[in-house]
């Protein structure tokens, strides 16, 4: 780590190898934000239902409708998450988007419950069987994509704080309907959380417009 002033602006230089991984994820958190977060609901091969949240995530493209997000190994014991597990056995998943109104819910998820604990009793929300996928929704979702896996990409040694990128292809889309106004998202009405560092998140409270200029052919 070293220090640079150019400009007047001091600031330090850090390189990633020279700390723990620790260390580089309150960086990332702290500067990545704010972060929408994947609701993800899974189900494994014997029927046990999950519902975890994840802050890495964003979409792809649009054709065909494409999403990502990024599950990281354990930080504790590297051992990939029930999440992941479900999804590489089902090839399926639904993502949920987090409104202010279920937020201490989604919170109540992102403990590492053992295998046999479903979190929707543990958060009392409401599973609601999907259209295409097995996996349920969460019914208190204002926005739910019904999801089929199309590649994980692994990241990583394999150890501790490693992770993967899980993207998935959009099957279904469901939208309330008071959220579904002239054919776009009404973000006043969606409300959604941004998730920021430690236990910290956002609501969306101003939005303003900043145009693009069009370039002249």
């Amino acid at each position: 780590m070293h220090r640079e002033n150019y400009s007047g602006n001091k600031r330090m230089i850090i390189d990633p190898k020279n700390q723990t991984f620790a260390e580089n994820h309150k960086l990332m958190i702290g500067s990545i934000v704010p972060r929408p977060i994947a609701f993800i609901s899974s189900i494994s091969n014997n029927g046990q239902n999950n519902l975890a949240p994840f802050s890495y995530f964003n979409g792809v493209c649009s054709n065909p409708p494409t999403v990502m997000f990024a599950p990281g190994r354990r930080a504790y014991d590297g051992l990939t998450k029930d999440t992941l597990n479900n999804i590489r056995e089902t090839k399926e998943f639904t993502i949920n988007i987090v409104s202010e109104e279920i937020g201490e819910q989604m919170v109540a998820c992102a403990t590492d419950y053992p295998p046999n604990i479903d979190e929707f009793e543990i958060s009392g929300l409401t599973p609601v069987p999907s259209e295409k996928v097995k996996a349920p929704r969460v019914a208190e979702s204002k926005v739910s994509f019904e999801c089929k896996l199309n590649q994980i990409v692994e990241i990583g040694d394999g150890g501790a704080g490693a992770g993967f990128v899980v993207i998935g292809t959009i099957v279904m889309f469901h939208v309330d309907d008071d959220v579904f106004q002239d054919g776009k998202i009404d973000i006043d009405t969606l409300k959604p959380l941004g998730r920021l560092a430690g236990n910290s998140y956002t609501k969306i409270s101003e939005i303003f417009d900043i145009v693009r200029k069009v370039h002249p052919d």
